[in-house]
């Protein structure tokens, strides 16, 4: 399934073209085209859908939007586990489903 997700603008890259960001899912970090809304801020909040963030969003609703989603699942279906694509990113096997996330580094691996 495909979804249009709430998320905060965490950072800008004005000199990116297409103009681009970072925008965080509650607690799940992509890079996302901001296109569309130009005079975008940092703190701002949009809704996404495949890569692009189409329009603004007051906090209050995307909050409420990502609580929601994330009881029904709908976050883990849509980004899947993040410990598992930062391992995969590194090119490094993906952590055991029981290694508690303060176990981990930021790459996903097991600290030593």
């Amino acid at each position: 399934m495909c979804l249009a997700v709430p998320g905060k603008v965490v950072s800008i890259d004005h000199r990116a073209d297409p103009l681009t960001g970072l925008v965080d899912f509650g607690g799940v970090s992509k890079q996302v085209c901001l296109e569309y809304l130009p005079d975008l801020r940092v703190g701002e909040y949009v809704i996404v859908h495949v890569g692009f963030a189409l329009q603004r969003l007051d906090e209050e609703s995307a909050r409420a939007s990502l609580e929601l989603f994330e009881q029904l699942g709908l976050l883990e279906e849509e980004f899947g586990d993040a410990w598992e694509q930062a391992a995969q990113q590194a090119g490094r096997p993906a952590p055991p489903a029981w290694a508690a996330p303060a176990a981990r580094d930021e790459s996903g691996s097991e600290a030593r």
